[in-house]
């Protein structure tokens, strides 16, 4: 691997959502970490679709952030939020899937429709 090979690496990194492929920006470091959470993803995109009852990437994509979003935000924590949640965690993963919508939404939408 050349020196620039080397440090693009930790800037940007190549996934798969829906069997279409993005690249989105990736800290070094945090690579397992993105790939833990576009496997989630697409695995709740593939339900949506699969369930017959959303059509369309673009739809498909939004309804699964709003049930993630639904999901987080109702969990309840045994103790005070402060204590039991991890929010430069929270805001990593959220940084994380707005920028693969935003990368989704905004390729090639004249295509989507």
């Amino acid at each position: 691997m050349s020196e620039a090979d080397a440090k693009n690496a930790g800037k940007g990194m190549a996934i798969q959502i829906l069997g279409r492929e993005f690249r989105v920006a990736c800290p070094e470091g945090e690579e397992k970490q993105l790939q833990a959470s576009v496997d989630f993803l697409n695995r709740r995109m593939k339900d949506l679709r699969d369930s017959g009852k959303i059509v369309g990437n673009e739809r498909i994509a939004v309804m699964a952030a709003l049930n993630l979003a639904h999901e987080m935000l109702a969990q309840k924590p045994a103790k005070s939020s402060s204590a039991s949640v991890d929010a430069p965690e929270h805001r990593r993963r959220i940084v994380a899937m707005q920028e693969t919508l935003e990368t989704a939404l905004s390729a090639d939408q004249d295509k989507l429709f």
